[in-house]
């Protein structure tokens, strides 16, 4: 069980702020995705949480870098930290290509991808407060299971899409345009995984 002196709260603290960033990037991609409009105004604000992530996960490892004793392993903190950056770096990088390759109209899948990410982000924010106290395992397990949910259904939307797009005798570039963006999307539910991955990792050694 953890026993936390205050300063070590610090951590989980800055972890809730990452996954926050992550769901308000997952929710900030689907409304650019179902309106489609205002894309510069749009992609400046994807870009902004982007950023606002960067920073808060340089808080992380700033803080790791002065703390001697730390709640849980030094490894498994840099490697939360920087999985939790990654799932809005790969976010800002979808909403990038869609601006640089004009493209003129969503595709479901890609709607359907966001979809699963506001959902596993969700959970991810959820979870990271039932970290504080191992008595939560069980919660926490349950928590991380629904994130697996969730990339699973971005690998079966991603194969279905693809399969689509390659099959649908459309023209090469936007097969291209969109390949590029889909594979962006479902890499973002990977790391939404491997942040479960971690966690679960996390509370196997600590209960």
């Amino acid at each position: 069980m953890f026993r936390l002196i205050p300063q070590e709260l610090v951590f989980f603290d800055l972890f809730g702020r990452q996954a926050d960033v992550a769901h308000r990037g997952a929710k900030e991609l689907l409304a650019l995705l179902e309106e489609f409009d205002h894309l510069p105004e749009r992609a400046k604000r994807m870009k902004d949480i982007e950023h606002e992530g960067d920073t808060v996960t340089h808080e992380v490892i700033e803080k790791l870098n002065r703390t001697f004793i730390t709640p849980i392993d030094r490894e498994d903190i840099h490697e939360l930290a920087c999985r939790l950056d990654d799932i809005a770096d790969l976010m800002d990088t979808a909403v990038n290509r869609i601006v640089l390759y004009k493209v003129t109209a969503p595709i479901e899948p890609a709607k359907a991808l966001a979809r699963c990410l506001v959902h596993a982000t969700a959970v991810i924010l959820e979870m990271l407060p039932a970290m504080r106290n191992m008595k939560n395992a069980d919660r926490v397990r349950t928590l991380c299971r629904d994130v697996h949910t969730q990339e699973n259904e971005g690998d079966r939307i991603e194969q279905a899409a693809l399969a689509a797009l390659f099959e649908g005798g459309h023209d090469p570039l936007y097969v291209l345009k969109w390949k590029n963006i889909i594979e962006e999307l479902e890499s973002a539910t990977d790391r939404c995984e491997d942040v479960a991955n971690v966690i679960e990792g996390i509370v196997l050694k600590n209960v």
